[in-house]
């Protein structure tokens, strides 16, 4: 059989196919690399129905995070304080203030504001709070220095290539328990080996088999 096109016609038809392999690999390899688990999540920030500063509460004023989220320690949720907590400062400071209406008629009305999640992970993840709070594992971790942050935001992915990570060498991540909630601890020695005398003592051995987050 005859060649059906001309040399000039074959090479163009050649080149034409290599460019539209190459520009499908690249935008294959580009969306891989942009929807890769470390690469998303990170940056949401909800607007909430109330402008609380953590930077003003947890930074300025030195409230530690369990005075909020009274069961970190206790429970494997973070609890979302009730709106007494407010009131117990409240009543006083600032009792007048329009921006605090919200927080007034929720305690008045016996109804819980509705502030946004921003940390969710999926219904087939079990977490614990309080196995990691109670094995040295700092809020700072996985929410970053919120005591900095006027809102809160989603500094770490929390997906499952992320907790198995930090699962396989936890020992950068742990601290003394009493200082998991003092965010702007700096470490006098090596963290590493704070964090492996820690695990030694605890007998700390993270799970790294699918079982250990999905029950």
């Amino acid at each position: 059989m005859g060649q059906i096109f001309s040399k000039k016609i074959d090479l163009m038809i050649r080149g034409a196919l290599l460019v539209a392999g190459l520009g499908a690999a690249t935008t294959v390899g580009g969306m891989l690399f942009i929807t890769h688990p470390k690469r998303i999540e990170p940056g949401y920030q909800p607007t909430q129905p109330i402008p609380y500063s953590h930077k003003m509460h947890a930074g300025n004023l030195g409230l530690d995070c369990l005075y909020c989220h009274t069961t970190v320690d206790k429970s494997s949720y973070a609890a979302i304080p009730p709106t007494q907590t407010c009131m117990n400062c409240h009543a006083k400071v600032k009792g007048q203030s329009i921006v605090l209406e919200p927080v007034r008629k929720s305690f008045e009305l016996d109804q819980p504001i509705p502030w946004v999640k921003i940390h969710r992970l999926p219904d087939y993840v079990f977490f614990n709070h309080s196995a990691h709070v109670n094995s040295g594992v700092s809020c700072v971790t996985c929410h970053g220095r919120v005591d900095q942050m006027i809102e809160v935001k989603q500094v770490q992915p929390l997906t499952m290539a992320w907790c198995l990570e930090c699962h396989r060498n936890a020992a950068p991540n742990l601290r003394p328990a009493e200082l998991v909630t003092k965010l702007d601890w700096k470490p006098e020695r090596d963290p590493v080996e704070i964090g492996r005398e820690i695990i030694a003592l605890k007998k700390i051995n993270p799970p790294v088999n699918c079982s250990g987050c999905h029950r």
